[in-house]
C-alpha cells in the first residue's frame, strides 16, 4: 500500500512539476508547448532543438497518415466487408477496399501508445526546458550536446542501458498485451475472422459467458470452473513437490554419511541436460494403455487384481487417459522432471548457510529435525522465497508438461467440457492454446488470457507484499 501511495504521489508531482513550468516558464518554455525543439534553440543547444523539432514531426506525420484513419474506424472496426467485384477492363475477379478489422485494432492500439509516449515526452520536454531556464537564472553552465552525450555514456549510462529493452517490451509485451485485452470485448472467432469477414464490440459478454451466463453456451462456465480448479491444484502441488524434493534430496546428497556426492551431482545434471519435451514424449509413451508400465504391471498380475476389485474396468491402467488417474500420474511425472533443478539450487543455498550456526546448534544438543527446521529451511526460504513465487506462478503457465503428456493423447468423455474444447487435464493456458489454434476462437482465448494475468498478478503481489518481503537474509541473519 505504501509502494501504491509513493507510485501516485511521484504522478501526481510529475503533473504538479508540469503545470509550474507551464505558469512560471519563460517564452522559450511556453514555445515548447507547441514547438518541442524552441526552448533548446533559445539556449543555444542547436543539435538537440534539430533532433525534438524532427521527433515532433514524426508524430504528427504519423498521426495524420496513419493514426487518425486507423483510430477513427476504432469504434467499429470496420464496416465495409470483403467482396469480390469482377473488373470488365481486366477480365480478372479483384477485391474492394475492404476493411480488415484486426489491422484497425492493432494499429490503432500502436498508435494510443504512441501518443501516450509522445504527452509523456510533451511535458517531460517542457520540464526539462524550465529546468535549463532556472540553470541559466542561476548562472549555472547548461551542456552542449556532446557533453550531454558524455553523461549518457558515463553518469547516465542506465539510462542508454535500459533503452533498447523498454522498446522490446512496448513492442512485444505492452502491444500484444493490450491487443489481448481488446479482443476479449470483440466477437472475433472462426465465423468472423479477418479479412474475409468482420469483428465487432460485444461488451462483456464472453466474460458473461465463461463465468456460466449463457450466451455462448452454459458449458464455457462449467468448463472454466474445472480448468481453473485443476489449475491452481496443479501449481500448488507441482511447486511444492519440486520445491521440497529438491532440498530434500539436496541435504541427501550433501549429507556427510553419502559417498560419491560429485557423481550424484552429476547424474542429476544429465538429466537436465535431456530436452525436456524428451523426457516428456518417452515417459508418455511408457505409461500408455499399452505402454511398458502397463505390460510390466500385467504380467505381474496387479493390473488382474484392481480389475477385479472394481479399481479399474480395462484390462489395463489408465495412467494419463482417465481423470483422477492423469492428475496424479502428471504431479508424480512432474517431480521426476522438476526435482534436479530444484536439487541444484538449494545445492548452492546449502553451502551458504553460515557454518557457525550450524555448529552452535550441534553444541546445543539440536537434533537433525531440529537443525532442519529452525536454520536450514528459514535461511533456505529467506534466499530462495521470491523463487517460490515465480516457480508458482510459472506452473500456472507450465504448457509444456501438461500438452505433451496429454496432446492427442488424452481423449475426454465429458461432452460438457467437450462442447467447450476443453479437458480435465487442461490448464488454462493449454485450454488457450487449444482455442487459438484448433478452434480458432480468439475472442474466449483472449478472454482466459486476462484471467490467467489476473490470477497471477493478485498471487504476486499479495505474496510479495506479505510474505516475501518480509523475509530475506538480513532477517535471518539478526
Amino acid at each position: 500500500m505504501n509502494k501504491l501511495k509513493s507510485g501516485l504521489g511521484s504522478v501526481g508531482q510529475f503533473f504538479a512539476d508540469f503545470g509550474h513550468a507551464v505558469a512560471d516558464g519563460d517564452i522559450f518554455v511556453k514555445l515548447s508547448l507547441l514547438w518541442f525543439g524552441a526552448g533548446y534553440l533559445g539556449r543555444k543547444q542547436y543539435i538537440k532543438s534539430i533532433i525534438m523539432t524532427l521527433y515532433e514531426a514524426a508524430i504528427i506525420v504519423y498521426t495524420v497518415l496513419v493514426g487518425i484513419p486507423y483510430i477513427s474506424d476504432f469504434g467499429t472496426l470496420g464496416t465495409v466487408q470483403q467482396e469480390s467485384v469482377f473488373n470488365p477492363v481486366t477480365m480478372k475477379n479483384e477485391f474492394n477496399d475492404y476493411d480488415n478489422s484486426f489491422t484497425i485494432l492493432l494499429f490503432s492500439v500502436i498508435t494510443l501508445i504512441i501518443w501516450a509516449f509522445a504527452l509523456y515526452t510533451w511535458m517531460y520536454n517542457v520540464k526539462n526546458v524550465y529546468r535549463l531556464q532556472k540553470e541559466a537564472e542561476r548562472g549555472r553552465h547548461i551542456n552542449n550536446f556532446r557533453e550531454d552525450l558524455n553523461d549518457y555514456i558515463n553518469q547516465k549510462f542506465y539510462v542508454t542501458l535500459l533503452a533498447l529493452p523498454i522498446v522490446g517490451v512496448v513492442l512485444f509485451i505492452v502491444v500484444p498485451l493490450f491487443v489481448m485485452i481488446f479482443v476479449a470485448f470483440t466477437n472475433y472467432d472462426q465465423n468472423h475472422m479477418p479479412p474475409s469477414a468482420l469483428f465487432d464490440w460485444v461488451g462483456i459478454k464472453n466474460f458473461v459467458s465463461l463465468f456460466g451466463g449463457g450466451g455462448l453456451t452454459d458449458t464455457f462456465g462449467y468448463a472454466f470452473v474445472r480448468v481453473l480448479g485443476w489449475t491452481l491444484v496443479w501449481s500448488f502441488f507441482a511447486t511444492l513437490t519440486t520445491y521440497f524434493g529438491g532440498i530434500l534430496m539436496s541435504l541427501l546428497i550433501n549429507g556427510k554419511t553419502t559417498r560419491g556426492k560429485a557423481v550424484w551431482r552429476v547424474l542429476f545434471m544429465i538429466t537436465i541436460a535431456v530436452p525436456q519435451f524428451v523426457s516428456l514424449l518417452l515417459v508418455r509413451n511408457f505409461f500408455a494403455d499399452n505402454g511398458i508400465m502397463n505390460t510390466i504391471l500385467a504380467n505381474i498380475g496387479l493390473t488382474g487384481f484392481l480389475q477385479d476389485i472394481g479399481v479399474i474396468s480395462n484390462n489395463y491402467i489408465p495412467f494419463l487417459t482417465a481423470p483422477g488417474w492423469a492428475h496424479v500420474m502428471i504431479i508424480l511425472i512432474n517431480i521426476w522432471i522438476g526435482v534436479p533443478y530444484q536439487m541444484l539450487i538449494a545445492n548452492g543455498v546449502l553451502m551458504n548457510i553460515p557454518s557457525e550456526q550450524l555448529e552452535s546448534a550441534s553444541i546445543d544438543g539440536a537434533n537433525s529435525w531440529q537443525t532442519f527446521r529452525n536454520i536450514t529451511m528459514p535461511y533456505v526460504f529467506s534466499v530462495t522465497g521470491p523463487a517460490l513465487v515465480t516457480d508458482f506462478v510459472k506452473n500456472i503457465n507450465n504448457f509444456n508438461v501438461i500438452y505433451l503428456l496429454t496432446s492427442n493423447f488424452y481423449t475426454t468423455t465429458n461432452q460438457a467440457m467437450a462442447n467447450s474444447q476443453a479437458k480435465e487435464t487442461d490448464l488454462l493456458v493449454t485450454w488457450l492454446f487449444t482455442l487459438t489454434q484448433d478452434y480458432y476462437n480468439y475472442k474466449m482465448a483472449a478472454t482466459i488470457g486476462i484471467i490467467i494475468f489476473i490470477i497471477c498478478a493478485l498471487f504476486t503481489l499479495i505474496v510479495f507484499n506479505r510474505v516475501v518481503a518480509r523475509t530475506g537474509q538480513g532477517d535471518f541473519a539478526s
